[in-house]
C-alpha cells in the first residue's frame, strides 16, 4: 500500500475539469496516487491519503503559459511605457542581456518559474532568445528542473550582436539526450525562427520548432508550404497582421498558435482583424502566454482578463463598423480553455496535463473562493477568469508534488533568491552602463 505521502485526496471541492472525459462536480473529491490523478468523485472512500480541506475552494487544472521569456526575470517592469519593438531588443538584448553570465540566467529562469507557480502556473513554454552557450543553456534548464515546474524550454540565438550561435543546432542533439526523456518535467525544443536548416535538425529529435511571427516584419516563401514542413510540431507565436493565405496554409498544416493579449497591445502588434480570431475562424486552438516580464509579471488571470475584453472590443468594432460577419462574443469558457487545454496543446502535452482526468499527471491548482473580492461564486468558470486573482490561488501540485501551499511556496528561500536576484540586476545594469530611476523614467538610462 502506498503511504500518504504518495497519496493525496482534495476533498470537498468544486471539481472544474476541463476535460470532454469527465464532468465538472459541484462538490466532490480528487485522488491523487503518485503523479497522476487516480480518482474523481463524490465521497471517495480513502483512508490512507494526505487530506487537503477544498471546500469554498475549485479545484481546477494548472494554468498554462505558452509563451514567455523566462530569462528576462530580473529585468522586471524595466520598460513597463515601451511601444518599440526595437528599442525593447536594443536595451534587453544589446544592452543587458550582452552581459548575462550563467549565473544570470539561472537565477532569472528561476526567479520567473517560482512566480508562475505562486500565480498556478504549472506548465511554461518557455522562449528563449538568449542561448548564448551551452552552459548558459543548462543554467536555464537548471533553473526550471530546481523550481518544479513543468516546462518546454525552447532554445534560441541570442538576439544581440556579440552573440554567437555556433553551437546551435548541433547542441540539440546533447540536450534531447539528456533532457527529453519521459520521466523528465522539463523537455527542451527550438525557437527555431525560420531557419529551415534548423528545422530539419530538431524534427530529426521529434522537437517542437518555436517561431515568433509578426506579419508587419516576416512572410513565409513558398518553401513553407512544401509537404511536411509545418505541422503540430510547430508553434507560432503573435501572428498578428498575417494575410488569409498564411492562415489557410497553419490551418491546413494543423500548427500551434499562441498569442501574447498584453504585450500584442503593448507593441501595437494586432489590430480589430485579432490573432486569436483568425485562428479560431480558421478552425484553429490558439493559447496565451505571457511574453515579458519588462513590462507585467508572471500572471495568467491578467492575459485571460486582456483576452475577453480585447475580443469583444474588436467583434463589437467590426460590427458597428457594419460587418455582418464578424465573429461571435467570446466567452469565460473559450478563454479559460486557452489558458489550459490550448496550451497544452501547444506544448504536446495534451494527453498529460490541462484537464483533469483519472490517468492524467497531477497538475493542479486549488483556488479559495471564500475572499470578499471573490464570494458567491454564481459562475464558476466566469469567477475563474473575471474575478480570482493570484493571491486567491491556494495550493499548487504539479505531478503530484506540492509546490505551494496555503498560499506560500514550498522549499523555496526567497530570502537568499531576493538577494541574489537583487546582485544580479545590479551586476548586469552595471556592466552594461545603464542607471535604473525607479520613479518618472520609462526605461533605465545610460549612465553619464
Amino acid at each position: 500500500m502506498n503511504s500518504p505521502k504518495n497519496r493525496t485526496v482534495f476533498k470537498g471541492g468544486t471539481i472544474l475539469a476541463m476535460d470532454q472525459t469527465a464532468a465538472n462536480v459541484r462538490t466532490a473529491d480528487l485522488l491523487v496516487d503518485g503523479d497522476r490523478i487516480a480518482a474523481i468523485g463524490a465521497n471517495l472512500a480513502v483512508d490512507d491519503a494526505a487530506v487537503i480541506d477544498a471546500s469554498d475552494s475549485i479545484v481546477m487544472p494548472g494554468l498554462i503559459d505558452a509563451h514567455h521569456h523566462m530569462w528576462l526575470g530580473v529585468m522586471r517592469r524595466m520598460m513597463p511605457n515601451v511601444e518599440d519593438l526595437f528599442a525593447y531588443i536594443d536595451f534587453v538584448a544589446e544592452g543587458l542581456g550582452a552581459h548575462y553570465r550563467p549565473l544570470d540566467m539561472y537565477l532569472s529562469t528561476k526567479l520567473t518559474a517560482l512566480a508562475c507557480l505562486g500565480a498556478g502556473i504549472t506548465t511554461v513554454i518557455d522562449a528563449c532568445h538568449s542561448s548564448r552557450s551551452p552552459e548558459h543553456t543548462e543554467a536555464a534548464l537548471d533553473a526550471l528542473k530546481d523550481s518544479g515546474i513543468r516546462a518546454l524550454h525552447m532554445v534560441g540565438a541570442a538576439m544581440d550582436k556579440k552573440a554567437s550561435s555556433a553551437h546551435l543546432p548541433e547542441d540539440l542533439k546533447r540536450l534531447a539526450g539528456k533532457w527529453n526523456q519521459g520521466g523528465s518535467l522539463v523537455h527542451v525544443g527550438l525557437f527555431g525562427q525560420l531557419n529551415l536548416d534548423w528545422w530539419k535538425v530538431a524534427r530529426s529529435l521529434d522537437m517542437r520548432i518555436l517561431t515568433e511571427f509578426i506579419g508587419d516584419l516576416a512572410k513565409l516563401g513558398p518553401e513553407f508550404a512544401e509537404a511536411g514542413v509545418l505541422g503540430p510540431h510547430n508553434i507560432f507565436n503573435h501572428c498578428t497582421r498575417i494575410p488569409q493565405e498564411t492562415w489557410r496554409l497553419f490551418a491546413d498544416a494543423g500548427v500551434n498558435v499562441t498569442i501574447n493579449p498584453r504585450s500584442d497591445a503593448l507593441f501595437g502588434f494586432d489590430d480589430d482583424s485579432f490573432a486569436y480570431q483568425q485562428a479560431v475562424d480558421h478552425g484553429l486552438t490558439p493559447a496565451i502566454g505571457i511574453d515579458l516580464d519588462t513590462a507585467f509579471g508572471s500572471d495568467m488571470f491578467g492575459e485571460m482578463h486582456a483576452l475577453f475584453s480585447q475580443q469583444r472590443s474588436a467583434m463589437r468594432y467590426r460590427k458597428f463598423r457594419g460587418e455582418a460577419n464578424a465573429a461571435s462574443l467570446i466567452t469565460v469558457e473559450r478563454v479559460l480553455e486557452a489558458a489550459t487545454v490550448n496550451g497544452a496543446r501547444a506544448a504536446g502535452l495534451e494527453g498529460v496535463v490541462g484537464s483533469l482526468a483519472p490517468g492524467k499527471q497531477a497538475d493542479i491548482i486549488m483556488v479559495r473562493t471564500d475572499s470578499v473580492a471573490v464570494l458567491p461564486v454564481n459562475d464558476i468558470v466566469g469567477t475563474i477568469v473575471q474575478a480570482v486573482e493570484r493571491s486567491d490561488v491556494d495550493t499548487v501540485m504539479v505531478a503530484g508534488e506540492i509546490r505551494k501551499r496555503s498560499g506560500k511556496l514550498v522549499g523555496a528561500d526567497l530570502i537568499k533568491l531576493t538577494a541574489d536576484v537583487t546582485a544580479s540586476r545590479n551586476y548586469l545594469l552595471e556592466k552594461s552602463g545603464y542607471r535604473l530611476d525607479q520613479i518618472g523614467a520609462s526605461a533605465p538610462t545610460k549612465a553619464a
